[in-house]
């Protein structure tokens, strides 16, 4: 059984997510700061929906507030990296991290910003190289090097 399936198997709540841990808190029960965190979330992600991560957070409004905040802060400005290059490293981590939720999230997040099934091919392609590459290293215990090198890849 896959990860997380027991869970959705038996765990679901009167507001539709099933598989959480927690009862998410549906948007017609809020109240108060979470109501207004919802808005916000609505209307700087353009949907017309609260994502069941930030419903599920919303048991404590202060730390759906925080999460809320360090999410603007890090993911809301394009910043050196730019937003594509940003949702790319979102989408690495959570792979590696294991999340379904997060995977579906950045697959969807990373097509919306123009990267086609070349590209996610690639993309993936990468994380199963260096994935590899860590785990043989960590394994071999391997060194650092004296000098300073740029990467795997040629051709730069």
């Amino acid at each position: 059984m896959r990860r997380g399936q027991l869970q959705e198997a038996n765990m679901s709540d009167d507001s539709g997510a099933q598989g959480t841990s927690v009862k998410v808190l549906d948007e017609k029960d809020a109240t108060g700061k979470a109501i207004t965190i919802y808005e916000d979330i609505k209307t700087t992600l353009g949907i017309d929906f609260v994502p069941n991560m930030y419903r599920a957070l919303a048991v404590n409004p202060d730390y759906l507030e925080m999460t809320w905040r360090k999410v603007q802060s890090v993911m809301g400005e394009d910043g050196k990296l730019g937003h594509t290059t940003k949702d790319i490293v979102a989408l690495t981590v959570s792979i590696m991290s294991g999340c379904d939720y997060c995977i579906g999230v950045y697959n969807d997040a990373v097509r919306h910003d123009g990267l086609d099934d070349g590209a996610l091919l690639e993309l993936y392609e990468v994380i199963d190289l260096y994935a590899g590459l860590n785990r043989l290293n960590i394994g071999l215990q391997t060194k650092p090097d004296e000098k300073p090198w740029h990467g795997c890849g040629g051709g730069r």
